[in-house]
């Protein structure tokens, strides 16, 4: 998180709102406490899945907003995957 110039404070609220946003992308049902969770770990999955690919993500905020929000549709459809 520091590397993308993010905060604590700012990755909490930024991977309450991507996690919201993948929330509502994926039509499911969680609760605030787990929109911020599924936004920063998302965030986590989605920058290891792009350096595996030799990509380089998007720096700051919104890049941060933007693989937060990427990696957390992928662990609800994971997560729907597991369930089923």
């Amino acid at each position: 998180m520091e590397d993308a110039g993010v905060g604590w404070i700012a990755a909490i609220i930024i991977g309450g709102v991507a996690g919201w946003l993948a929330e509502k992308a994926m039509r499911s049902s969680m609760s605030l406490l787990m929109n911020i969770l599924l936004g920063i770990i998302g965030a986590i999955v989605a920058n290891w899945i792009l350096g595996l690919l030799h990509i380089q993500p998007l720096a700051g905020w919104l890049g941060y907003l933007i693989t937060g929000f990427v990696g957390a549709c992928i662990l609800i459809a994971i997560g729907r995957v597991i369930r089923r």
